[in-house]
């Protein structure tokens, strides 16, 4: 569960990167390249497209790091296990 997890998280997060390189940080984007979708009215789609593709993957990345760090045991929560080895088992020591 933990390794589909991060599998997902990395994926989100190369995703994450590639919507918000699209992004004009002026805010024309990737809407201001298509010239002809002005008079479709797909200007403010593709704004609210990439606005809502950038919330929603930082949003997954968030909950699923969350989630991971929950579910992953800390050092002080690993049982350790009470019974001897073979090594531990050797030939009993008798007095003399």
């Amino acid at each position: 569960m933990g390794t589909l997890f991060s599998i997902i998280i990395i994926l989100a997060s190369i995703l994450l990167i590639l919507v918000v390189y699209i992004q004009n940080p002026k805010g024309g984007g990737l809407s201001s390249d298509f010239g002809a979708a002005q008079q479709i009215g797909g200007v403010q789609k593709t704004n609210d497209f990439i606005d809502k593709a950038t919330w929603s993957l930082a949003g997954v990345v968030a909950v699923l790091s969350i989630i991971l760090t929950l579910k992953t045991k800390s050092p002080e929560q690993v049982q350790v296990d009470p019974t001897p080895t073979e090594q531990d088992q050797t030939a009993p020591v008798t007095p003399k």
